[in-house]
């Protein structure tokens, strides 16, 4: 074997072993190993944050917030149509001047985050800690003319990114389907 065969495999072998010295000192030092599961501050909730793939996973309860009869009943529809879940329709008692307003808990903001799509990002979102469950309410407003079509669902969804994390929450851990 000449000199400088000797001398490349020397080399690589000192790099082999640099290498898992480098790995194993890394994994010993790792800092980050309880980041999900401690990283959240005392008195945070864990918010959802997963945007449905499907229609299918959410369910939206619509009220009408307007003098328009039937104007709930007929969004549900149009809901139902596009393959979300519904629960039954409902008046508001306080009327909504904007096109909508959606009420959700931390269980819910990735369904509602892809329901403001359905609205352009014009509904206003009202996100309470404090709410159990996975429903979206969305209460139609005076501003509302129709939801948005499957073209300009998706580009608002690409102008919104990925559904932001509200105040006071950590990210819940993702569940596997």
């Amino acid at each position: 074997m000449s000199f400088a065969r000797v001398r490349a495999l020397v080399v690589v072998g000192v790099l082999a072993v640099a290498a898992v010295v480098f790995v194993v000192v890394a994994l010993v030092r790792d800092t980050q190993g309880d980041a999900v599961a401690g990283g959240c501050p005392d008195g945070s909730v864990m918010a959802n944050l997963t945007l449905p793939d499907d229609p299918e996973q959410v369910t939206v309860r619509v009220f009408n917030g307007t003098k328009t009869p039937g104007l709930a009943d007929s969004v549900t529809s149009e809901f139902k149509n596009r393959r979300f879940k519904t629960q039954k329709p409902a008046e508001n008692k306080k009327k909504v001047e904007d096109v909508a307003v959606m009420r959700y808990g931390p269980e819910a903001v990735g369904s509602a985050w892809l329901l403001r799509a359905y609205f352009l990002n014009q509904a206003e979102p009202q996100y309470d800690p404090k709410r159990k469950g996975a429903v979206v309410d969305v209460v139609v407003g005076k501003g509302f003319q129709q939801l948005a079509t499957t073209t300009e669902v998706n580009q608002s969804l690409v102008e919104l990114g990925e559904p932001e994390l509200p105040p006071g929450a950590c990210v819940a851990p993702k569940k596997d389907s």
